[in-house]
């Protein structure tokens, strides 16, 4: 099993959502979270005062998926989230060891 933690835009959520729900992927979790890449966040204008933002609103999202499904939701999550712009996000796939459902102490695929 794999731990998928995407990095994506904040109004691409829904897009992504979409797009794991149409290869049968259920089950998400999404945290609101800040932080900066090679951009290194940008400057703005506000009342006439120029400031810099270091940090970006971004939105992390975390899956749990079978070895098999990996390609199949790697690749939804890429052209969901994708704009073709700096700060399009990341994608970090990490090994999970295993998987219980506290409710009815399923484990592993079938806790998924």
């Amino acid at each position: 099993m794999k731990k998928i933690e995407a990095v994506i835009k904040p109004f691409k959520l829904d897009e992504v959502r979409e797009a794991l729900s149409e290869v049968n992927i259920s089950g998400l979790t999404v945290t609101e979270v800040k932080g900066f890449g090679r951009q290194k966040g940008h400057t703005e204008l506000y009342r006439g005062a120029e400031y810099v933002v270091d940090f970006l609103p971004k939105i992390k999202l975390e899956v749990v998926v079978s070895d098999e499904m990996l390609e199949t939701a790697v690749d939804a999550i890429v052209k969901a989230a994708h704009t073709g712009k700096i700060g399009d996000g990341k994608i970090f796939i990490s090994n999970i060891e295993q998987v219980i459902r506290i409710r009815t102490g399923e484990l592993n695929e079938t806790a998924l």
